[in-house]
């Protein structure tokens, strides 16, 4: 690596995009939210008329998709449709996606765009698998209730009609097929900064992965 990386691991809906967004913007780092690269390959798989559970088509579209295409969807609107997380979690467990999506994360993390000093990346396998080396590793829960409800807030505020039962069916049935798939599953890496954001607001969240951050050698006064 030739920057400083702070890599930031978690299930769905557990504050760890908006947290990385906020830790990034104040240390003045490029940011990639990995999720939206396998919500891409979802997106881009089902508006082709595909099936995001199909391994075959989905490796299909990743293989194909170029860097000016990523940055395409991860503009599109449709990215935060829960269909396409839903997709996201299917395609995100096809090994030969997660081959095609690798060397696009590690790039990031070691040139950062922009010239930015350092990179905050957020996904399910940054600090266990992307970044194994990164400085500074963080993972980011909270109890499936209080996540699903976040999700449940979040769609009822972007005006998407939803069920609270039936969100929080999908957030097990998604954390279920991200903690048990053959490769990369979800999990902290050994060294990672366990953050349970279950009883905590997003100040108090930022506070405490601050704190961690710049307990860090790498880090010392940020």
């Amino acid at each position: 690596m030739n920057s400083l990386v702070i890599a930031i691991d978690g299930p769905a809906a557990s504050g760890k995009g908006t947290l990385g967004r906020r830790i990034a913007a104040t240390l003045g780092y490029a940011h990639l939210d990995t999720g939206g690269l396998y919500r891409a390959v979802a997106l881009s798989t089902l508006r082709a008329g595909g099936d995001p559970g199909d391994a075959e088509a989905a490796a299909a579209t990743a293989r194909a998709l170029s860097a000016d295409a990523i940055g395409t969807l991860l503009a599109d609107p449709g990215l935060r449709d829960d269909a396409t997380g839903v997709g996201a979690s299917k395609v995100a467990a096809v090994p030969a996606v997660r081959q095609a999506l690798l060397e696009f994360q590690r790039a990031f993390a070691a040139r950062p765009p922009g010239g930015a000093k350092g990179a905050v990346l957020d996904g399910r396998d940054i600090g266990t698998v992307i970044c194994p080396d990164a400085p500074a590793k963080l993972f980011v829960t909270a109890d499936v209730e209080t996540r699903a409800r976040r999700r449940f807030e979040e769609l009822l505020g972007r005006g998407i009609p939803a069920i609270y039962a039936a969100v929080l069916e999908d957030m097990k049935d998604r954390d279920a097929r991200d903690s048990q798939r053959a490769v990369a599953p979800l999990k902290p890496a050994d060294d990672a900064f366990l953050l349970n954001t279950s009883a905590l607001n997003a100040n108090q969240a930022f506070d405490a992965a601050m704190t961690f951050i710049r307990s860090k050698p790498a880090f010392a006064g940020v």
